[in-house]
């Protein structure tokens, strides 16, 4: 691990100065501020080499002049991070010219400063180690850091198009409704979306609605008061209260119950509850955010979920895509996950062998980043890529002749299995139409998922639970 990291700073910001000053110096960092490009370029010129380039974007200043190209033909890219003002998109033209990936908001929050040296000494131990990614080409990517070392990547169409969704629904206060599998990364999309909004100084909390018995989840929410219940020997703020003035994020909303839906309806309605044994009324200002691998639609039809809370949380709506629908972006989070992980767990990071990748890219990752995370983690303790790759090619090979047994349902001349009873055979019967029914509207569409959800007179989120029951790929 590199240590001592050397931080060029370009600002005219005396609070901006003052705070990476403080905060690195402290740890141990080299650090030298300076006003312009022009004395920038001095002490690049003059002085030892710098490991890090932290150019402050303002407004008010010429990003040409900040841009300048003696400036940054000497410094690589990859050591260049932007701060900017939230809103400001002056520094986007020279980024993209600059491939500069790195950029951080204001106000500087000491957690950036950390998570930006430790990209950098990760990247320095991955280079040592000589961690190499194999793919054809580097493809543009965009890295977010969230606190407690998570990221936000998007390298493919579906994800820098979630990305602009963000960026446009973080500036509002409205709920937003996160939809996608188990796994996919639905905290991580809240979490920027909080990252992102005016709110960002505050609280972020999250509460998995799902992991809380449904008798213990109101006192979780709204609180209590001191001899409420037997054993509430002094008063708790709730989750509502702790995150007032910040972001609430409701995790596995659709698992809550009928009884729960209808108290938070009210707090969602007017922003405020009692706690429990109290008479009177706290009102917070709490930004709502949902998430959900349930089909929405289906368990409102279904009575499991009630249709004005639905539409209460659900004034917009991001559908996070799996990871199977993202395969291109497998090499660059596999890359993030080990170089993160080595710290972790104590071990170096290694190359993979690009068998091992293209085998990552086959697979159909039903766990997602969560099943992926743990992948990487299992191969950084075991450091035995050939048994990892026997793995996952025997589970993608398993995966291939179920679908392959599904698209001859009905095809077969046997009869059916006798063991599943009456009932069992018919319900058979209909999983295999249904499943034909879905594949054929599918490569008819050329999959093209919205039209073959209108062809199947279905909803577009039906369509997609169905893919994942049935375990369809393009």
């Amino acid at each position: 691990m590199c240590n001592g990291v050397k931080v060029l700073v370009v600002t005219e910001d005396c609070a901006v100065q003052s705070l990476i000053e403080t905060c690195l110096h402290a740890e141990g960092h080299m650090v030298l501020c300076v006003t312009s490009s022009n004395k920038a370029i001095e002490a690049l010129n003059g002085g030892p080499p710098w490991d890090l380039l932290l150019v402050d974007v303002p407004k008010y200043k010429n990003a040409d002049e900040l841009f300048a190209p003696a400036l940054l033909q000497r410094v690589g890219s990859e050591k260049i991070c932007i701060l900017t003002e939230l809103g400001d998109s002056s520094w986007k033209v020279h980024a993209q010219c600059w491939n500069i990936n790195t950029v951080l908001t204001k106000p500087l929050l000491r957690q950036d400063l950390d998570n930006l040296i430790a990209r950098w000494e990760l990247s320095c131990a991955a280079s040592e180690s000589v961690f190499l990614v194999h793919r054809k080409e580097q493809p543009k990517f965009h890295l977010e850091e969230l606190s407690g070392n998570g990221f936000f990547l998007a390298a493919c169409p579906c994800m820098m198009q979630m990305l602009k969704n963000i960026r446009i629904l973080a500036s509002v206060d409205y709920p937003v409704l996160i939809l996608g599998e188990s796994g996919v990364g639905k905290e991580v999309v809240a979490r920027l979306l909080h990252k992102y909004h005016a709110r960002r100084d505050k609280q972020f909390v999250n509460v998995n609605t799902a992991a809380i018995p449904s008798e213990l989840l109101e006192s979780e929410l709204f609180g209590y008061e001191a001899g409420a219940f037997t054993g509430a020997i002094k008063a708790k703020p709730g989750k509502f209260e702790v995150a007032d003035q910040g972001t609430l994020l409701l995790d596995e909303i659709g698992e809550m119950s009928l009884q729960m839906q209808a108290k938070l309806l009210h707090v969602l309605q007017d922003g405020s509850f009692s706690r429990l044994g109290s008479r009177s009324s706290t009102h917070v200002n709490v930004r709502i955010l949902a998430a959900t691998n349930v089909d929405m639609e289906v368990a409102v039809a279904e009575k499991r979920f009630r249709e004005d809370l639905y539409y209460r949380v659900n004034a917009f709506t991001l559908i996070v895509p799996a990871l199977r629908e993202r395969r291109e972006e497998i090499p660059l989070l596999i890359e993030q996950m080990v170089n993160r992980g080595s710290a972790n767990t104590g071990r170096e990071p290694f190359a993979f062998s690009s068998k091992l990748l293209e085998a990552a890219q086959e697979y159909h990752w039903p766990g997602n980043l969560r099943e992926l995370r743990n992948f990487v983690t299992r191969l950084l303790v075991l450091q035995d890529q050939d048994s990892a790759y026997e793995e996952i090619r025997a589970k993608t090979q398993a995966k291939s002749t179920q679908v392959s047994e599904m698209t001859s349902w009905g095809s077969a001349s046997e009869t059916p299995n006798s063991h599943l009873g009456m009932k069992g055979i018919v319900k058979d019967m209909k999983l295999q139409a249904e499943g034909r029914m879905i594949k054929e509207a599918l490569s008819a569409s050329g999959w093209n998922r919205r039209r073959a959800a209108t062809n199947l007179n279905i909803s577009y989120r039906a369509l997609l639970y169905k893919i994942q029951q049935y375990g369809l790929n393009a």
